[in-house]
């Protein structure tokens, strides 16, 4: 294995009011060096929750994309909260987005959204066991709850709608854990 680049310096790029940028001076193992523009991620990470209705019926939500400038089809997810761990931001998601709960929640993986310039990561969470529960979340209107076949998988992929991409690998991820023929890391 490759030994990782040295960081030479850390620094906040200015002239950004949404994004947080920073620039990463660098010097890989064969001496080259190059400054490296990284997205830093605010807070405490993100959850994306795959909610089982039953062993096949995953809940999907509908919300507006600003960044697409249209309606996507998706899962449910948000950022964690300060002092919150990945169920409880995963278990307040889900009342706030889908209006329910869920008594049993595992962490399957965590996913980095584009590592060449993003330190952002997103924890994918598994929630069974469902209950009804509503909290009021910072959504501006209702969103529409999808009921989905995770057997007709193939399927949602060639709807237009549906084109986040975590959504569609947590899904997948959930489907095979759900076979057994994915084991999460300890």
């Amino acid at each position: 294995m490759r030994k990782p680049p040295v960081i030479h310096s850390t620094r906040p790029a200015e002239g950004s009011r949404f994004l947080h940028v920073e620039l990463l001076d660098l010097e890989f193992s064969n001496g080259e060096r190059r400054t490296y523009e990284r997205l830093k991620g605010s807070g405490l990470g993100a959850v994306v929750i795959v909610p089982m209705r039953d062993d096949d019926t995953v809940l999907l939500v509908r919300e507006y994309g600003a960044g697409i400038g249209r309606y996507e089809l998706g899962l449910p997810k948000g950022r964690l909260d300060q002092d919150e761990t990945v169920e409880q931001g995963a278990n307040r998601e889900l009342k706030e987005e889908i209006g329910y709960g869920a008594r049993e929640i595992r962490i399957l993986t965590s996913l980095s959204l584009s590592p060449a310039y993003m330190t952002s990561m997103t924890h994918v969470v598994l929630a069974r066991d469902l209950y009804p529960e509503r909290l009021t979340g910072d959504e501006p209107e209702e969103l529409d709850v999808v009921e989905w076949k995770l057997t007709q998988l193939h399927h949602l992929l060639a709807h237009p709608e549906v084109t986040e991409g975590r959504s569609i690998a947590a899904l997948f991820i959930a489907r095979e854990y759900l076979a057994g023929r994915f084991v999460p890391r300890p």
